[in-house]
């Protein structure tokens, strides 16, 4: 096995051996059997935030685990009972195709990889679960998503907020408009990143605080105006030069829709917090925080409260993504969905490169 840090260094290996990987197409899972997931990465997201929650979960549950740390493996296996022959590094990922106790895999890797080893995932026949952002570029977007059509998988981006109550209560007002023609939208999301050796922080690992932090906002305009912008503006601010020499530490952008609706939106490394604000032509509707992993609430101006319900939103996430697959439904965050935001991120980028030039979309 290769250590962690030469894994990150590898961004060559793996397309290479797809050509041998085998394909079990239309894979499929009993009502009544747990669908079983390998996590691709054991970071932190993977370690203190999946892996508890599939022990929550009611639809899926894990089986497996890719790792290029061989340190972790016994820890694992001891913690949640994974089978040494579920157990696999990033040379022999695709072998996983011959393991029908692995139906999922979950590619939860730092963002230049997630096309690589979404694509061994789909030609392993396996169904795909990327953690957002989808991939750094619309073209790698498309890769994954013509993969899993060739290897008839499914595939879904983990945006756990679209799986929330409260955020899908504002989807639904983006449809009925209970106040009116929605006018303008405030969002913003950001903690204080204090890594400077962390692949956040390297542009060819597809760092950068727009790709992390920014499709929160990005995601909250276009679902709270219930259409898609047509243009963004953006330019990015540094505190810490330091430390963010090569990616943006915050981003601030504007987006303009069809109907005549605006978004004002910032995305940050330097500040911690989450808030949406959606203004009508007779109230206004917020939730803050938005972003979090607990305790989303808000309040309509209406007098309406949007509580917070105390679940885990991972969880939510990995059971509403696992029950379609086992009903052969189409996911409620499916692949376009994703790419859909690159495209927009890959525009906010140029904007601001070429000194918030408003580019249209």
């Amino acid at each position: 096995m290769t250590t962690r840090r030469q894994f990150l260094k590898k961004t060559g290996v793996g397309l290479g051996v797809l050509s041998s990987a085998h394909s079990f197409a239309n894979i499929i899972v009993p009502q009544d059997r747990k669908l079983g997931v390998a996590l691709v990465g054991l970071g932190y997201y993977s370690t203190d935030v999946l892996a508890p929650a599939l022990q929550l979960t009611e639809a899926c549950e894990l089986r497996g685990i890719v790792t290029g740390s061989p340190w972790k493996i016994p820890k694992w296996q001891e913690k949640y009972g994974i089978k040494e022959a579920n157990v696999y590094n990033y040379e022999n990922m695709s072998d996983i195709a011959n393991n029908p106790d692995i139906d999922a895999i979950y590619v939860v890797l730092p963002n230049s990889l997630h096309a690589q080893y979404a694509i061994v995932a789909a030609e392993a026949g396996k169904h795909v679960w990327c953690e957002k952002p989808m991939c750094p570029t619309v073209e790698e977007c498309q890769q994954v998503i013509d993969a899993c059509n060739r290897n008839k998988v499914q595939l879904t981006v983990g945006y756990r907020m679209q799986h929330e109550d409260n955020t899908r209560k504002i989807m639904q007002y983006a449809t009925d408009r209970p106040f009116g023609k929605i006018q303008k939208i405030d969002a913003w999301a950001g903690y204080r990143h204090s890594s400077g050796d962390h692949w956040k922080c390297k542009k060819e690992m597809g760092g950068g605080v727009f790709y992390d932090m920014g499709v929160y906002p990005l995601q909250a305009a276009r679902y709270s105006a219930g259409e898609e912008p047509i243009s963004i503006k953006a330019r990015h601010e540094t505190e810490r030069p330091d430390m963010f020499a090569e990616v943006d530490e915050t981003t601030y952008f504007d987006l303009e829709f069809p109907s005549g609706a605006v978004a004002a939106c910032m995305a940050s490394f330097s500040k911690g917090g989450s808030e949406l604000k959606v203004k009508c032509e007779r109230g206004q509707y917020e939730l803050n925080p938005f972003q979090s992993y607990s305790g989303v609430k808000g309040k309509a101006s209406d007098g309406t409260v949007l509580a917070a319900v105390k679940y885990n939103q991972q969880a939510r996430q990995m059971d509403d993504d696992a029950r379609a697959i086992k009903r052969k439904e189409s996911p409620l965050v499916p692949g376009e969905e994703g790419m859909r935001d690159i495209a927009i991120v890959e525009a906010g980028y140029r904007s601001a490169q070429q000194g918030g030039e408003t580019i249209r979309l």
